[in-house]
């Protein structure tokens, strides 16, 4: 079984990196974020990250509890972020 609290911490080193890459991206070219967080507002991405999520979250529960939900969240995320990519800007 994993340790709920050593797999929570583990994903909010994961998202806090996640943020500070996206922070010093925007540092570096104003607007940058506003592209990378585009996802956020795509109705089918958000529909794909919140299904993934689900389904994890669930599956997860039964069997880690609510370390596996953090986790479950962060892979909607992704799957979100995934399912709207764009082909990149030049």
């Amino acid at each position: 079984m994993v340790n709920g609290r050593a797999s929570l911490l583990t994903v909010v080193i994961v998202v806090a990196a996640l943020v500070i890459r996206i922070a010093v991206a925007e540092l570096r070219r104003p607007g940058s974020a506003r592209v990378r967080l585009a996802f956020l507002s795509n109705t089918r991405a958000l529909t794909a990250g919140a299904v993934t999520a689900a389904v994890l979250g669930l599956l997860g529960w039964q069997s880690s509890g609510y370390g596996a939900l953090a986790w479950a969240v962060l892979a909607g995320v992704l799957v979100a972020f995934i399912v709207d990519r764009r082909p990149p800007e030049t």
